[in-house]
């Protein structure tokens, strides 16, 4: 029994232990608080360089070009499965927190997430990626 009288549960302290021990819930929970900050960064950069077109015209341009990089092609694939997840799941936090039986379903519902994020990143790595690797092997 705690101070208080409630009795204590082993591995559920913050001070000694951890809460969630590595349980997909957690990790659903981490990645999505992960996906709103890189979301939010990207759309923080994208009004900055969106800004320079009005401040200087040349400067925007060359931001432009940088993007045509391939590693920077890479991240946005990055970008859109982050997006892509964060949006899925977030359906997925919603119905739980308001449909009656969301809780009793939300493990069958994150397995959803992960097999339609899966399903809809393999073909846009693909359409998105077409031609970085065109170009890195000499096509057209």
């Amino acid at each position: 029994m705690t101070s208080a009288g409630a009795p204590e549960r082993s591995g559920t302290t913050r001070g000694g232990g951890t809460l969630y021990r590595g349980d997909l819930g957690m990790w659903s929970w981490v990645a999505h608080r992960i996906t709103g900050v890189l979301t939010f960064f990207f759309l923080f950069s994208h009004v900055l360089d969106t800004a320079l077109v009005r401040v200087s015209p040349n400067s925007y341009d060359s931001v432009i070009e940088l993007y045509k990089n391939p590693v920077v092609n890479l991240f946005e694939v990055g970008l859109v499965g982050a997006v892509l997840y964060h949006a899925l799941n977030g359906i997925r936090v919603m119905l739980v927190d308001f449909w009656e039986k969301g809780a009793k379903y939300q493990r069958v519902m994150l397995w959803s997430v992960l097999v339609v994020w899966v399903l809809v990143m393999i073909p846009g790595f693909y359409f998105m990626m077409q031609r970085t690797i065109s170009e890195l092997v000499g096509g057209h």
